[in-house]
């Protein structure tokens, strides 16, 4: 609590300002001699009892804070105002309290035993207006985390209008979301990105943070390392300290990939066939590494071993870390069988129910942040394996078809390999095949 720093009398302020009320903010501004200096001393208080009528009539002031600087101060119907300015908010009264600035003016107080000279001004209690109603903002459509359905092109026009897919109503077959519901949802403006209303819970994240919030972002804290995390940790080490990472990248059309994708969803929704990118790339690589065997390795000190089956591994994010369940003889499975499994095991990943015969093993892996639209980026090698793909997002873009420019859809491939077993020709040699196979998709249907 501030201290109670004077005891103020009528007769001692000399200034036309009506008589302080309790709860009236203060600013005093104080001349306090030291032998033969001078020094002014600034403060703000706030009236908190008052005694006594006329001339003796008594205000006690206490301090709230020390300010800086000289100030002259006028009363409130002072002609002479420079600006007005909001100092803090009161502790005792709970409410903003504005203080007068001005070029001149005088008042003399007499304090304690201390001489010195004071300027005074009271300052009202101003109460804002209520603010009206504010107009609810859409709810979302779906729950959190709840998969959207959405066409290619709908997609890509969201994208394009800046627009929330979760404020937007599917007409589609199943709901899905074609370009008249995109169209629609613009027109009306209720899809606008951060227009869906925010939890207000205490672990709630916002997507979009607000750019007047304040305070810390986060309580400082200290949280012990998971097992999991441990083990990653170590990994990854393991990883970028012994296998001598290179990186190569290729850029794959992605239309022919995305247009099949849609035509089999379309087509056998009712038999509860869902396909994902990430269900052709697992299959991609699988025959990728049939072409080209040699990336299916590992390194073993005075051995390099080379795998006659390729066990195809995925990465899937955890709240502690991530893993990798396999979906094993990968080359022998059709599209709808590895997605099929690839679902299962992501879920028993999800539920922390993988068996290690689930995660153990594989001898590739695909890491995909396209889902999250990176565009592109170095995955570590989950070794023993030597190599891991990175899949970026499918960017719209100009491209050049048949000697024509064109809008098209790209996305990027990154190898990452273990320069020990895997040469710069034989990982370009792999993405070749990768890219014939991702462009023309009808062949991972054979």
């Amino acid at each position: 609590m501030h201290p109670i720093i004077s005891q103020i009398t009528a007769s001692q302020v000399k200034t036309d300002i009506a008589p302080f009320k309790v709860g009236d903010g203060v600013r005093v501004h104080t001349k306090v001699r030291e032998g033969d200096k001078e020094r002014i001393q600034v403060y703000s208080g706030i009236v908190i009892a008052r005694k006594g009528g006329g001339i003796h009539e008594t205000f006690t002031v206490r301090r709230i804070s020390y300010g800086e600087g000289v100030e002259r101060v006028f009363p409130v119907n002072s002609p002479n105002i420079e600006k007005v300015e909001v100092e803090r908010e009161s502790e005792v009264m709970r409410s903003r309290l504005y203080y007068l600035r001005t070029r001149t003016g005088k008042a003399a107080v007499a304090v304690k035993e201390r001489e010195f000279r004071a300027k005074v001004v009271a300052a009202p209690v101003v109460v804002a207006p209520s603010p009206a109603p504010a107009t609810p903002p859409p709810s979302p459509l779906r729950a959190e985390g709840e998969r959207i359905k959405i066409s290619p092109l709908a997609k890509k026009l969201v994208g394009a209008k800046s627009l929330d897919p979760a404020l937007i109503k599917g007409t589609g077959p199943g709901g899905r979301i074609v370009r008249a519901d995109v169209l629609a949802a613009e027109a009306n403006g209720s899809a606008k990105i951060g227009s869906a209303p925010q939890s207000s819970g205490a672990g709630s994240k916002s997507q979009i943070g607000g750019l007047a919030a304040k305070g810390p972002i986060q309580e400082e804290r200290t949280a012990p390392v998971s097992n999991m995390r441990g083990v990653i940790a170590k990994r990854l080490i393991e990883s970028k300290t012994t296998a001598p990472h290179f990186y190569l990248e290729i850029e794959v059309d992605a239309e022919p990939l995305a247009a099949i994708r849609t035509q089999l969803n379309t087509g056998l929704e009712k038999s509860g066939v869902k396909l994902s990118v990430n269900d052709f790339i697992l299959k991609a690589s699988a025959e990728a590494l049939r072409r080209v065997p040699d990336v299916n390795a590992s390194w073993e000190g005075t051995q390099i071993r080379y795998f006659g089956s390729a066990h195809v591994s995925f990465a899937v994010a955890l709240p502690d870390g991530l893993i990798t369940p396999i979906v094993r003889d990968a080359h022998e499975k059709s599209v709808f069988q590895i997605s099929t499994e690839a679902k299962a095991l992501g879920k028993l990943a999800k539920d922390k129910k993988l068996k290690p015969d689930q995660y153990t093993g594989g001898t590739f892996c695909v890491s995909n942040l396209g889902m999250m639209g990176i565009p592109r980026f170095l995955p570590i090698i989950n070794t023993p394996n030597a190599a891991i793909l990175g899949v970026g997002a499918a960017i719209t873009k100009p491209v050049v078809k048949n000697g024509q420019l064109a809008v098209g859809s790209t996305m990027t491939l990154t190898l990452s390999c273990d320069h020990r077993v895997v040469d710069g020709a034989v990982g370009a040699q792999f993405l070749g095949a990768l890219k014939l196979l991702l462009e023309s998709p009808a062949l991972l249907l054979v």
